[in-house]
């Protein structure tokens, strides 16, 4: 019966939301790719820990800048088990510059991350359709950011793009329907390596004033993020082209005079 596990291939897996997006995943049943670009043995670790929990799992080195690894990725899914069921498109990158330095940003740092943020998620995305269409519920989780609503974030060029993958998310929505959900996920700020490597020193301090200024109280940490990308998957069955918002409160707090 192993061949009748749903697949997921999950961007971005190694570490963070992808690497919980895929434990949740595991532990539901399905196998899972884990996908990385350079965290080889975050990969691993991820890899095994959804072993133990019973799933089969592709360990799979992928540049989603690169047209020629999202197909290569695609295909040795499809190879080692023939379906795909759903994709998250979680790879991201970022850049930080401060908003009022319009003079520290090229038009490379734009390129650079919307290579990855939005062009990556639309080549998986193409690679993978024709076998998500065989899937009896096909579906689709883009990771953008609550930068795309608010415009802040560590950088324009960053909240820039995941605007643009918000967007692509509709465009997509329309373009899959029937057959295919594509709906995304907005993070607010998620507590963990990536935004501990970008912040350095001012990370408590960052992630203390996010807390106080949310209705909940705290920020996100990686589950929550995988919580409602693994629900998009699985239970939403009636939801495409939706952008949800996952920030405790964040952004609706802002909006109270």
């Amino acid at each position: 019966m192993e061949n009748q596990r749903k697949v997921a291939l999950v961007t971005g897996s190694a570490t963070g939301v992808g690497a919980a997006t895929c434990l949740q995943l595991a532990e539901n049943g399905w196998n899972v790719v884990v996908n990385y670009s350079k965290s080889v043995g975050e990969a691993e670790k991820t890899a095994e820990s959804c072993r133990k929990l019973g799933a089969e799992v592709l360990v799979c080195q992928a540049n989603v800048a690169q047209d020629e690894d999202c197909r290569a990725m695609v295909a040795q899914t499809v190879e080692k088990w023939g379906r795909i069921d759903a994709l998250v498109n979680n790879a991201g990158t970022t850049q930080f510059c401060s908003y009022a330095d319009l003079e520290g940003l090229t038009k490379e740092d734009f390129l650079s991350l919307y290579e990855v943020n939005v062009i990556g998620a639309y080549q998986v995305t193409r690679a993978a359709v024709p076998h998500l269409k065989e899937a009896a519920d096909g579906a689709i989780v883009n990771t953008s950011s609550i930068s795309a609503i608010s415009g802040v974030g560590s950088s324009i060029a960053y909240a820039s793009s995941k605007g643009a993958l918000s967007t692509m998310t509709l465009s997509l929505a329309h373009a899959l329907a029937p057959g295919i959900r594509v709906n995304a996920v907005c993070p607010g700020f998620i507590q963990g390596r990536w935004t501990k490597h970008f912040l350095g020193e001012q990370y408590d301090a960052v992630n203390e004033i996010i807390s106080k200024a949310s209705l909940l109280g705290r920020t996100t940490v990686p589950e929550d993020i995988a919580n409602s990308i693994v629900f998009l998957i699985e239970k939403a069955g009636m939801m495409t082209g939706q952008i949800l918002t996952v920030d405790g409160g964040k952004l609706v707090n802002e909006s109270v005079f």
